[in-house]
């Protein structure tokens, strides 16, 4: 029996080896396919390598077949370089005899890094092609990449070997003070327009000193990394109005990771921290995007921090946190957040106006506005807050509750909020009498949509419909919305001063 078995599966070998005419391939015939016919490397910077991109080549024929080669353009001189299912070929430039089975595909892995000089310009686009095979059977996939030129900014190497770092309380993290007079990059404290900015690791103002950033600055922040304002020192946004949907004139901090996939992706580095004793910060026209707390201020030295026309979006953690701070803003849109848009903690001294406080952030514990006058564990445990105050404000959200008021008795716990929307299901609390209580709340209106255009791509335009409209008190007007545009009396609840959505 053992031998019966033993010649019918041989017979069936056989028979399978026979439906081939061989093992052998073919010439390439210049009929492959490829998933894309053109790959976007999206925005990179000079002098960093680009994540890597895949294309995939498909034989639909029945036969095995040869590719004598798959190259760039551009040959060696080529600012991409690739791998073909993993092997490097020439410099990762030129592949001879690529085997490609019948029915099958391969990946081809693209990368690029493009170095700067003095002569590279602002932005240009690096391009290159693909080449499989040649001649009558050439086939070509386009590459594109727009590139910027950017200073880099991230720590040193010291004369010991070890690399630069920061004391943080009783510990180091990777960082590195900004100078004002680098042999390299002269005055490192003043963020001009003329080129992009990446940065490593956590930036820190020396004590005493300025860091300025002028109008259209970008700031792309690697993941870990940020930006400490130190004891006595200052930080001075310069952003102003700008008149496209480019933001030209508008101060942006963001993560350096520029593919679309990872345009709405919170958590990409860390915060811009205001450190306790830091001064006279102030900040006009900045908008944050997918930092992990888009701007931390702790403690105060009796100054507050100015932040006004802001937009922070796509934080794990909260948009601006405040600890036992003093800010006043005006003009804020903040939305996407782990646990809060805004978070006013251990007390401190706040007042918003015109601001527009959301958050859609999918958990159903996230809030937009959260306050309290504590911190557990801290020494002592609770702080006075001497004024939380929301004047002609929508703070709004997904969830059925989107305000917390987090107190402890043994600190002052004062706030107050005048004409503003408010999603809340704590109205049967005492501290949430929205109607009865003239001492904390005036004018609100409750669990009313504002209708905003999309919040899901952060659009907090409202229309004549919305339940914001025309809805706010003259006397805590802020004449010109976060666009520019001149408010109207009444003027509307929140940041953006109503216009007829699109159609």
């Amino acid at each position: 029996m053992p031998r019966i078995t033993l010649l019918l599966l041989t017979g069936i070998l056989l028979s399978f080896c026979s439906c081939r005419s061989d093992f052998e391939t073919t010439a390439s015939t210049g009929d492959l396919t490829f998933s894309k016919d053109t790959v976007y490397l999206d925005t990179v910077f000079t002098n960093l390598s680009s994540s890597t991109f895949a294309l995939k080549v498909y034989n639909h024929s029945k036969k095995d077949i040869n590719i004598p080669q798959i190259k760039f353009a551009k040959g060696l001189n080529s600012k991409y370089r690739m791998s073909v299912d993993g092997a490097q070929g020439n410099q990762g430039k030129i592949f001879e005899n690529v085997t490609l089975l019948a029915k099958d595909s391969l990946y081809i892995f693209i990368e690029t890094t493009v170095e700067s000089d003095s002569s590279t310009p602002k932005e240009f686009l690096n391009t290159d092609q693909i080449e499989f095979d040649s001649g009558a059977n050439l086939q070509k996939v386009e590459l594109v990449t727009l590139v910027q030129d950017a200073v880099l900014l991230y720590p040193k190497r010291n004369t010991d070997g070890t690399t630069e770092t920061l004391p943080i309380g009783n510990e180091k993290i990777y960082g590195f003070y900004l100078d004002k007079n680098d042999p390299i990059h002269g005055n490192e404290l003043h963020f001009t327009n003329r080129k992009a900015y990446v940065i490593y690791g956590y930036a820190a103002v020396p004590e005493g000193e300025t860091v300025t950033f002028d109008p259209g600055a970008r700031v792309y922040f690697h993941a870990n990394s940020g930006l400490i304002v130190s004891k006595n020192s200052s930080i001075q946004v310069n952003g102003t109005k700008s008149t496209t949907d480019k933001l030209e004139n508008e101060v942006i901090f963001s993560s350096d990771r520029q593919q679309p996939d990872f345009a709405y992706i919170p958590g990409q580095w860390g915060t811009i921290w205001l450190q306790n004793g830091s001064a006279n910060n102030k900040i006009q026209n900045l908008t944050v995007k997918n930092a992990t707390v888009g701007l931390l201020a702790e403690g105060n030295n009796g100054t507050a921090a100015s932040i006004k026309n802001t937009q922070i979006y796509n934080c794990t953690h909260y948009g601006i946190q405040g600890k036992n701070a003093i800010i006043e803003g005006e003009n804020i849109v903040i939305n996407y957040t782990g646990q809060a848009s805004l978070a006013c903690t251990y007390g401190g001294n706040y007042k918003f106006t015109h601001c527009t406080f959301n958050n859609n952030w999918s958990s159903p514990g996230q809030l937009a506005v959260y306050i309290s006058n504590y911190i557990s564990g801290a020494v002592p445990e609770a702080k006075n807050l001497t004024q939380a105050a929301f004047n002609n404000c929508i703070i709004y959200g997904s969830y059925s509750n989107e305000m917390l008021l987090d107190k402890k008795p043994e600190a002052l716990f004062n706030y107050q909020f005048n004409n503003c929307v408010i999603k809340s299901n704590k109205n049967n609390n005492s501290d949430y009498q929205f109607e009865t209580d003239p001492v904390h709340y005036n004018a609100i209106i409750l669990n009313k949509d504002p209708k905003f255009f999309n919040p899901n791509i952060n659009n907090f335009n409202i229309d004549n419909t919305s339940s914001a409209f025309a809805k706010g008190n003259s006397a805590y007007l802020i004449p010109l919305d976060i666009l520019g545009i001149t408010r109207t009396l009444p003027p509307d609840l929140g940041a953006y001063q109503n216009k007829p959505f699109p159609k």
